[in-house]
């Protein structure tokens, strides 16, 4: 039997109808001394269902560990993130998605994505398509993701400029989601698929594939026939 495939989420929850593939789950809210922890509520805003569906549809063998930071505002704070990376790390999860971006450098979070790396977890990390660059996508050794509205649902692309590593299909199932978000959370699901299939690949194989199979390579300006 081949030992179950735990990707976690970091988002702002999951519905009703997706429990049977969260197999844990852990709310992070601001408190006045840090940050405290419950359980999980209904998505709020529909982000992270959105996020979930997206990597499920390319990798259905795959469980899910959803770490909700986000309030019915979407706003959170690197406290909430890196309070969640520590959590997933400690549910044995492969994979990160963060959909999710701070303007900002903050130690803590930086130090989380780093003792993450240290385990051997990957982390998928969404990156605006243009403009300032955002965190943790700028964090050493997480894979910086936007969308790429030249890719099918299967299909992702290899850009290797200043602004990301990797990006995806930018539409999913869920009406008013899209973009970077989206694109990420594709790129997580082909690389849990490939998990499913090769589960002990380590973080540079896994790399290695993508490039190898992107259908496009480099900004649309010079794309693949």
């Amino acid at each position: 039997m081949k030992p179950e495939l735990r990707i976690g989420v970091v988002d702002s929850g999951h519905l009703p109808g997706q429990r049977p593939r969260v197999v844990a789950g852990r709310r992070f809210y601001l408190v006045e001394d840090g940050v405290g922890e419950g359980d999980l509520r209904d998505d709020p805003l529909g982000h992270g269902s959105a996020i979930i569906d997206a990597i499920a549809e390319r990798a259905p063998q795959a469980y899910f560990c959803v770490a909700q930071v986000f309030d019915q505002r979407g706003v959170t704070s690197a406290l909430q993130i890196a309070s969640a990376l520590d959590w997933l790390v400690n549910q044995q999860v492969r994979l990160v998605n963060l959909s999710l971006g701070l303007r900002q450098d903050r130690s803590l979070l930086r130090e989380a994505c780093a003792a993450a790396q240290v385990r051997g977890v990957l982390l998928c990390a969404s990156s605006p398509a243009q403009g300032e660059g955002v965190y943790p996508a700028r964090y050493p050794g997480v894979l910086r993701v936007t969308g790429d509205a030249r890719c099918t649902p299967g299909e992702w692309s290899w850009l290797d400029s200043p602004q990301a590593d990797f990006a995806a299909c930018v539409q999913g199932s869920h009406p008013g989601q899209s973009g970077a978000s989206l694109g990420c959370a594709a790129l997580s699901g082909h690389i849990a698929r490939y998990l499913s299939e090769h589960a002990d690949a380590d973080n540079s194989h896994i790399i290695q594939w993508l490039r190898t199979h992107a259908r496009y390579h480099g900004p649309e300006r010079r794309g693949w026939p």
